[in-house]
């Protein structure tokens, strides 16, 4: 090119800069902040619990297992005599000399059913068991009384256990059998409505996290991309933006600017 024809573009050049340089390029708006919004409150940890506890898992029909199900006779008197004998041991306060008079006064009405649940419940794990039945014998009554011994069950097992035992010290030998069988369920819901507390609690807890995430998400998301936004733009700088040189940068700054919205969406 001569010397002539450069001095002639070089102006043309100019002021096609500067007619670039006036135009205003329009950006997207950034994306709105994220709101945090707490849990509903609509159910409540249970008195005692924590998180990360463990409990039996929930039947289908919603029970839950427990050593007191599926019985003998025997074996519901002496399960029976072994939860209230636990709340004598463990139970303090207001109603503390309430249940020791209560179950002294049981072992003394029904001594004579007691003695003969004990020896038919033993012979059940003989039969079982052979000559290692005293070993399953004793790992079931430490397992009962491990059962017995859950804290955040003490204080409706303590207030069920001397209802029952004002019960037990005057109903009649001949009817005591049919007494167990229908009175343990009730000293087993100390601990399935505690399970069942729980589970509400910690199923809310699971339910509402994956939702808030999802309407952080949505909240954080940056705004659609304006796809007539190159129209706009000088034929001079459009090759530029789609560029896979600049589109590669565009990503990477793209995914700094989002990094908060990552951080919040895991609290």
């Amino acid at each position: 090119m001569t010397r002539l024809c450069r001095v002639l573009l070089l102006p043309l050049a100019l002021a096609a800069m500067s007619g670039c340089a006036s135009r205003q390029v329009a950006v997207a708006p950034p994306p709105p902040p994220v709101a945090w919004a707490p849990p509903p409150p609509s159910v409540a940890m249970p008195a005692g619990a924590h998180p990360g506890m463990i409990i039996p898992a929930a039947r289908s029909d919603g029970s839950y297992p427990t050593p007191n199900q599926d019985l003998s006779p025997a074996a519901s008197i002496w399960h029976l005599r072994a939860g209230l004998n636990f709340a004598a041991l463990a139970c303090r306060g207001p109603e503390e000399g309430v249940i020791i008079a209560g179950y002294n006064a049981m072992l003394n009405s029904q001594k004579a059913i007691l003695a003969q649940a004990e020896r038919s419940l033993a012979a059940e794990y003989r039969a079982a068991g052979g000559a290692a039945w005293r070993d399953s014998y004793d790992n079931a009554m430490t397992r009962l009384y491990n059962y017995y011994a859950q804290a955040p069950a003490k204080p409706a097992l303590c207030a069920t256990a001397e209802r029952l035992l004002a019960e037990a010290a005057v109903v009649p030998s001949a009817d005591f059998t049919i007494f167990a069988a229908a009175r343990l369920p009730e000293l087993d819901a100390s601990f399935t409505d505690f399970y069942r507390a729980y589970d509400a609690w910690r199923n809310q807890r699971r339910s509402f996290w994956p939702d808030h995430r999802r309407r952080i998400e949505h909240r954080a998301a940056p705004a659609a991309p304006d796809r007539d936004r190159s129209r706009s733009l000088p034929a001079a700088l459009a090759p530029a933006i789609h560029s896979p040189g600049n589109q590669g940068r565009n990503s990477m700054d793209h995914g700094m600017g989002q990094g908060t919205g990552r951080g919040q969406r895991n609290v």
